[in-house]
């Protein structure tokens, strides 16, 4: 048996069997020995029937000592079994599951696992897990740390546990080791083999701890190592444009604010990074309003007075549009020129500004992905700024870059993002936060509320709706669906327009509306004239309302911490006090951990650490949304330090051998192709 064989090449595993394991990502050998236990139970050690703790999970060995009997209790059928040791007896049972009477040879020796509960004077243990001792195999699920999986209908955790058993034994000498054994050494990692062996069966706990930990180091190298070649090492890339500070005096007196000290100093950073004589390679983050455009701005005005071009690509229409009007109505007055490029202009209008863009007339280009395309081609382009950086692939952001001999690089970003995610995700970039927000930003009264407060909350909207001002309303579907729980935007807006707002102006937005019919709907909320604006995410980037002072969410527990608070920074951006009030009728001790959490702090960074802590790392505001495969071991959380090894392993690797060419990389090379199977350019960065 090969590791690339199909499951149904496996013992007992046939063509009905291996559809049930195909849910569980299990399609070939290496899917099933790699497949990792959620959990583990230490049944390595049995108790007397009369030490057996009540309400909790227990091992004892006995003999059983009755023939099976079926009770009819009701309309359920009751399965009992007595299993006796040298303390006393217990009562085996199983609920309608009649076929177990004939499961147990009649004086027989068993050892069983399950939770034990005292029921009427009698000691019960239910449903439990069982071996019969003496079987010539080895016992899988008793007697030792026994693994716990992730299972799917009719598949059961025995069966599991001796399908790998067996099939490890069948294949062990096939897994071979694909890292150096100089890396290993280094960096305290055992063998492939003896991983594999002992995170399903774990000879003691020390051996699980060296094999959890090959395997997380594992995951981390080879997810940093393909990252870095997809980012290729742009520090190290010398820079022909040299760009000198200049006096930004004349643009600083157009906006209505003074810099704050966190936005001077990533200016700072930025004008050094400029003139440094290397590729600017730099990521800024902060929060909703906290200023990033401003700076921006001041960077493209000391490009374009250094001679060059500077182009932002924004993730859509609306947020593109939004820039070019903030940019136009500071760089007007000033005689420098600005375009919009969106892909839904006609032939004409696009040609006029492709013209404008290769004679150089035009200095800052804004748009969305449609600055990217083939036919745009630029004169001196020396910056480029990607805003809402998650939202592009790597390849695109690549692409930008690549239009210009070098330029220098800021992606920006609202969202925030864990300190270990950052390191994955921007392991290569030279990191800007910009951690305050400027004077006289309403500080957000955030509410969580369950669905008996409906009433309150929409005369509430209606009173400041009345004195002028707008909401949002967040829903998470676009449609109706079976989960009649959800609220969907079509179905809600009838509903509110119709009845609950027949006085107001109440109008809807979703992505799967035209651009152009989205842009047109915003502009006119933020005209003024929509008094309240239902939508699903979509508005969580790209519509700056200043009027707009209550932010409804709708099924609040469905959003990531994350995105609950980019929505949040939605409102609050006049001067006018904002409100954001979450509903939610989970009962999840998750869900309402979460909650508390926004209710009280508005501190992203802090917001999106206790996010990973609660949520894991498994979809981290949708990281798979960014085309990385998903860690099936590593903990974002809890596995920093060893992410750190591997990244410093990860670099020696790269560059010593970007290309994991050498003969000693080859195995490396493999895996990492095999980990990233699928498209790579749906990867962003």
């Amino acid at each position: 048996m090969k590791l690339e064989d199909d499951i149904t090449s496996v013992k007992n595993i046939g063509a009905s069997r291996a559809e049930k394991l195909k849910k569980l990502n299990i399609f070939t050998v290496k899917d099933l020995i790699e497949y990792i236990p959620r959990d583990y139970d230490d049944r390595s050690t049995s108790v007397k029937i009369n030490e057996v703790k009540i309400n909790e999970v227990n091992t004892v060995k006995g003999v059983i000592m009755s023939k099976g009997e079926n009770v009819k209790i009701k309309n359920i059928t009751v399965t009992k079994i007595r299993l006796k040791d040298d303390s006393g007896f217990i009562e085996l049972v199983w609920y309608n599951q009649p076929y177990m009477k004939n499961a147990f040879e009649y004086r027989g020796q068993y050892i069983v696992t399950g939770k034990v509960t005292n029921k009427y004077g009698r000691v019960q243990m239910a449903s439990p897990e069982y071996e019969k001792i003496g079987d010539e195999r080895e016992l899988i699920s008793s007697g030792r740390i026994v693994p716990i999986y992730h299972l799917t209908y009719k598949i059961s955790q025995k069966l599991l546990r001796s399908t790998i058993l067996s099939t490890l034994e069948e294949v062990k000498n096939e897994i071979a080791d694909f890292m150096p054994e100089s890396m290993r050494i280094k960096f305290d990692v055992c063998e492939r083999r003896y991983a594999i062996e002992n995170i399903h069966f774990p000879e003691n706990n020390e051996a699980f701890f060296k094999a959890r930990r090959r395997l997380v180091f594992e995951e981390f190298f080879i997810l940093q190592t393909k990252l870095m070649q997809l980012r290729g090492n742009i520090k190290r890339n010398e820079s022909e444009i040299y760009i000198e500070d200049t006096d930004d005096s004349e643009l600083r007196e157009k906006f209505p604010f003074k810099f704050t000290d966190a936005q001077e100093k990533v200016m700072n950073e930025i004008k050094n990074d400029l003139k440094s004589g290397y590729v600017m390679n730099r990521l800024i983050q902060g929060d909703v309003g906290s200023g990033k455009t401003a700076v921006a701005m001041a960077a493209c005005y000391i490009a374009v007075k250094n001679g060059y071009q500077a182009a932002l690509m924004a993730p859509t229409d609306v947020l593109a549009s939004q820039h070019y009007e903030s940019f136009t109505k500071i760089f007007n007055e000033m005689g420098i020129k600005c375009v919009l490029l969106l892909g839904n202009m006609k032939k004409s209008e696009k040609r006029r500004i492709y013209d404008s863009i290769i004679t150089g007339y035009a200095k800052i280009i804004i748009g969305t992905h449609a600055v990217i395309q083939d036919a745009v081609k630029y004169d001196r382009l020396g910056l480029v700024i990607t805003d809402e950086q998650h939202r592009f692939g790597v390849r695109q952001r690549s692409k930008l870059s690549e239009k210009g001999d070098m330029p220098h690089v800021i992606v920006m970003t609202a969202t925030p993002i864990p300190r270990t995610l950052g390191l994955i995700l921007y392991g290569d970039l030279d990191i800007s936060v910009i951690d305050s927000l400027p004077p006289g930003r309403q500080k957000i009264d955030t509410i969580y509320v369950n669905s008996n407060y409906y009433e309150r909350i929409y005369n509430f909207i209606k009173k400041n709706a009345d004195e002028g001002r707008q909401a949002y309303i967040i829903c998470p579907m676009i449609d109706e669906s079976d989960n009649k729980e959800l609220k969907s935007v079509n179905e809600y807006t009838v509903k509110l327009s119709e009845e609950i707002f027949k006085d107001y102006r109440v109008a809807s937005v979703h992505g799967k509306m035209s651009s152009g019919v989205k842009q047109e709907i915003m502009s006119e909320f933020a005209r003024g004239n929509i008094d309240i604006l239902v939508s699903t995410t979509v508005i969580e980037v790209g519509i700056n309302v200043a009027n707009a002072t209550i932010m409804l969410i709708e099924n609040a527990d469905r959003y990531g911490l994350a995105q609950l608070h980019q929505l949040r920074g939605r409102v609050g951006r006049g001067s006018e006090k904002s409100y954001c009030i979450m509903i939610s009728d989970s009962k999840s001790k998750i869900s309402k951990q979460r909650m508390k959490i926004m209710t009280e702090s508005s501190d992203g960074a802090y917001i999106s650490e206790k996010d990973l802590e609660l949520r894991g790392p498994g979809d981290f505001f949708g990281t798979r949304q960014h085309g990385l495969p998903e860690l099936r071991i590593a903990n974002l959380y809890k596995d920093t330090d060893i992410m750190k090894e591997a990244q410093e392993a990860a670099k020696a690797i790269y560059e010593n051998d970007p290309q994991l060419e050498k003969e000693e990389n080859r195995g490396i090379k493999k895996k990492t192709e095999d980990f990233f199977s699928r498209d790579e350019s749906r990867i962003q960065l």
